[in-house]
Formats: structure tokens, sequence, C-alpha cells
């Protein structure tokens, strides 16, 4: 006999549908798997089989042949086998046909029960796109596929119940959509725990406000990390596009929990300069997104930046312009969304205390010239705001002033991404530093003060065209920050004045 059961699988972020057929006649006993699968896939003969004899069915003495189309993907990974199991059942005539309008995703143990598996989220999003009105998961993904509106989601804990379900012994009962509360702004880390650096403090809050890339430059101690820690603190809160864009990611990698099946605040990742450069883009043998996509609509902090790799860093130039890394193997090729505030932080050479007051370089000229050559041109040309960070005074560290908390520059930059919003509205461009030419001749207009001021700034500085839009890109971010329609020459200083790291090559 012959049955068909939906499925779902996954190539990069993206689900695809996937037909599970079961042919079962007569003939010699053996039981095989076609539609281009890989070992994890062929294996699920076995736990399949041992799955039956624990509910207490015996496995076809049959020719049983399994085709997952279509065969021209490939297929990878345990989350065919409840689709398979269902498959097996229905050609074998032990239960009820399987309606075309459910679909089945998940692994199953030897003794039957039903373990969860990565990469829910975007196949209930493909489910509900295909008209496919039923969903069967594990248990322990029910709370992440129920986010998604539209479909019923049936969390399934064992074989017994999905058996008991389709002989109408007991039914399952669709779950309750989890409806993601809307969580107080509650971080562990805040701007008024910094004191002084008032200059980087207001460069971070005009990279949050436009969405722009910072650079942190300066000795040890005088508080890089501690500022981009607090980045996040400022940021405006995730729309639910968003979230689901960004839980896509993390659902396929295995970071969603039950107990928070979306993510609600924007990412934050600080991988170690020992990380690989696939580690940071994405790759490996199994097509896997990197910290750059982890960190979709939130913020990637590279700590100690010169000590990664320069392949690893020059490997990061087209996605931060983009927004979208590509990654191609042999194993196939796909794209991951990388919409990233970008915050790298390094000492100004290897000792960390080059052009300090306080302590002496010890590093030769070779020496500083070879750190500082990790971070090329053309990375440093796509960072808008380069920030050499002072070390701070004992008097201001001691200081009763009570510092400005993240709660009242969060409301600066949540004004300013509205103007954003209403100015891009009808279009793809979420903040200022994602405008396009046509935008940015459209909005960053020039008086003639401001213009014959950015004349000079550019040719004093050499900048390249990437260098003067990043600069009227920023100019226009501080302009919305201050409440002004035009952008003017004090506009541009500041913007100037944060690019200050182009006139001394790193």
């Amino acid at each position: 006999m012959f049955a068909k059961v939906s499925s779902l699988g996954l190539s990069g972020i993206n689900a695809f549908p996937v037909d599970v057929e079961v042919d079962i006649r007569q003939g010699s006993p053996y039981f095989d798997i076609g539609g281009l699968p890989d070992t994890s896939v062929r294996e699920s003969r076995e736990r399949i089989r041992s799955a039956l004899y624990a509910c207490g069915i015996k496995f076809p003495i049959a020719s049983v042949m399994v085709n997952l189309a279509p065969a021209a993907t490939r297929k990878s990974g345990s989350v065919y086998d409840m689709a398979i199991f269902m498959a097996v059942l229905s050609a074998a005539g032990l239960i009820e046909e399987v309606q075309e309008d459910c679909a089945f995703v998940g692994e199953i143990s030897l003794n039957g029960n039903i373990r969860g598996i990565n990469g829910v989220l975007p196949m209930v999003m493909l489910a509900k796109e295909k008209n496919i009105h039923k969903v069967f998961v594990p248990y322990d993904n029910s709370r992440e596929a129920s986010v998604i509106d539209g479909i019923e989601v049936y969390a399934v804990r064992n074989a017994n119940e999905l058996i008991e379900h389709f002989r109408s012994i007991k039914k399952l009962s669709p779950c309750e959509r989890y409806i993601p509360f809307c969580e107080e702004y509650n971080y562990p880390f805040d701007f008024s725990e910094v004191k002084g650096q008032q200059s980087a403090k207001k460069a971070l809050e005009i990279a949050a406000a436009g969405g722009h890339n910072v650079m942190l430059i300066g000795n040890p101690g005088c508080g890089k990390s501690m500022l981009a820690k607090r980045m996040p603190s400022i940021l405006p809160p995730l729309e639910f596009g968003e979230a689901l864009e960004t839980t896509k990611i993390h659902s396929i990698v295995g970071l969603v929990t039950p107990e928070m099946p979306i993510i609600t605040k924007r990412p934050f990742r600080s991988p170690h300069h020992t990380t690989s450069a696939a580690g940071i883009v994405g790759g490996g043998v199994v097509l896997r997104p990197g910290e750059i996509s982890l960190a979709h609509n939130g913020v990637l902090f590279l700590d100690e930046m010169a000590e990664f790799s320069r392949k690893t860093l020059d490997n990061m130039r087209q996605p931060l312009e983009d927004g979208i890394i590509n990654v191609s193997r042999v194993s196939g090729s796909c794209s991951y969304p990388c919409d990233i505030i970008f915050i790298g932080a390094m000492n100004p050479c290897p000792c960390g205390y080059y052009g300090s007051t306080q302590r002496e370089c010890r590093c030769g000229a070779k020496r500083i010239e070879n750190y500082r050559s990790k971070v090329s041109g053309p990375l440093l040309d796509r960072i808008d705001l380069q920030i050499e960070v002072a070390p701070i005074d004992f008097r201001e560290m001691t200081s009763d002033v009570q510092e400005e908390s993240s709660v009242d520059i969060r409301k600066r930059v949540i004004t300013a991404r509205q103007i954003q919003k209403e100015r891009f509205r009808g279009t793809a461009t979420k903040c200022n530093a994602l405008m396009t030419k046509a935008q940015m001749n459209e909005f960053c207009h020039l008086d003639e003060e401001s213009k014959e001021y950015m004349e000079t700034a550019f040719r004093s500085m050499g900048m390249s065209g990437r260098s003067h839009d990043s600069i009227l890109k920023v100019s226009r971010t501080i302009a919305d920050l201050d409440g002004s329609a035009d952008i003017l020459k004090k506009h541009i200083s500041l913007a100037v004045r944060y690019k200050n790291l182009d006139r001394k090559p790193l």
C-alpha cells in the first residue's frame, strides 16, 4: 500500500516542504530511504523500527520503501522521523488516513518518545504559507511553534499519543497560542554606572539612534568594554516582525528554549578573538549562521578586535555594508541576514599604552604597525563612528555626580528612530545608516556653509566616497537627535570629529 505524509525541512534559515512517500508491498523484507538523505536521516530506520516495537506494533515483514520528495534536495537531520513513522503506519493500514493539511516534524527515540528539534519556527511559518492547517511538533517545541497565529499546533510527547489520536481513541487538543509578553525595561548594565566618558557616550547614542557602526580605541581599563556592554540598554525595543526574524536564526542553532520560545530583546553577541572566520560569518560542513547573523537586529561586539585574524575581520566587510551574507560551500549555499550595529574595541598597540601619559609604551614601531594593520582601511571605512576613549580621571571616577541613565538616553533614541520610521515609510530602509544614494540625495541637503565645511573636511582628511556618505548619514542622525529638519554645520562638525581615525591610519 501507498501513503503520503507532509513534513518540512531546513536549508539555511529557510524551510522547504517535504513529502514523505511510503510504499509497502510483498517481497523480500527490507527498509530503505531515498531522496538524498544524509546519515542521520538513514539512521531513522532503526529509530522507527524500535519505536514501533515500543508501541506494541510489529514492523511490517515486507518491502518498505520511503522517498523524501523533492528527491533533488538534500535532507539532513532527524526532523523527518515523525513523518516517516506516520507514513509507515498509514501505508500499513494501522491508523486512519492522514489528511493533506497535516504536517509532522520531530525526532523519535528508540522507546517512542518524541524529542525536540532545532528550527521549528521557520518550519511552522512555511506551513502557514503552504496552507497547512495542523502541525504536529515535539512537546518541547510547542510554545515556539504556537507563536505563529492562524495554524493549529499539536504538542506530542510520545508515539503512542500520535497513534491514539489517529485511531480516534484519545484526540490531542491544539496548543494555546503563545503571545510574547512585553518585558519591562530591565537590563543588567546601565550607562548611569559609567563615570565620565561623555564623548564616547554621545557617540554610542548616535550609533543607537541611526544604526551606525562604532570603533572604540583606547588604553586598557579606560572603559571600552564597559561602554559597549551597555549599548543594548539604549536601543529601541524589538518589533514583533524583527523578533520573528531574530528567533528564526536562533532557533536553527538551538538557542531557543521552551521557557523563552521567542527572542524579545535585541541580541548582544561578543565572541572570543579565537573564534574562526566560519564562526563569525557562518558556514561549516553543515551550513550554520555565524555570530554576525546571530546578532541580527542587535549588536555584535568584538573586544580586542586587533587580536582577531585579518582574514576574519575582512570577511565582515561585505556583510557590514549589505546587511546580508551569502555563504557558499560544496554542501550548498544559503543567505543569512545580518542587519547589526557593529562595535569594535581595541588598544592602540600590543601593550596598550601607546600615547598614554600614565605609562610608557614598550612596543617598537614595527610591532605597532603590524598590530594596527590587522584592521584594514576598507573595514575601517565601513565604521561610521571612530572614537578615542581617554583614560578616566580620578576625580571623575570618584565623583558623586549622578550620570545620565540608559532610560533617559533611550527615550531620545526612540524619538529619533520614530522620525526615521516616518521618513522611510513604504521603503525597506529602517534607519539612517541604511540609506540608499537616492535617499541621501533627498534627505541630506546641505546649505552653502555646511557644504563648504564638508568640502574642506573631505580634502584635508583625504576621504573616500564611502567616508563622505558615512559622515552625511551620521550628520543626519545627529540632526534627528537635535530635532532639526536640516543638517547644519554643527552636525557635520560633530560627525567629522567622530571619524578621526581616518586622519591617522591604523
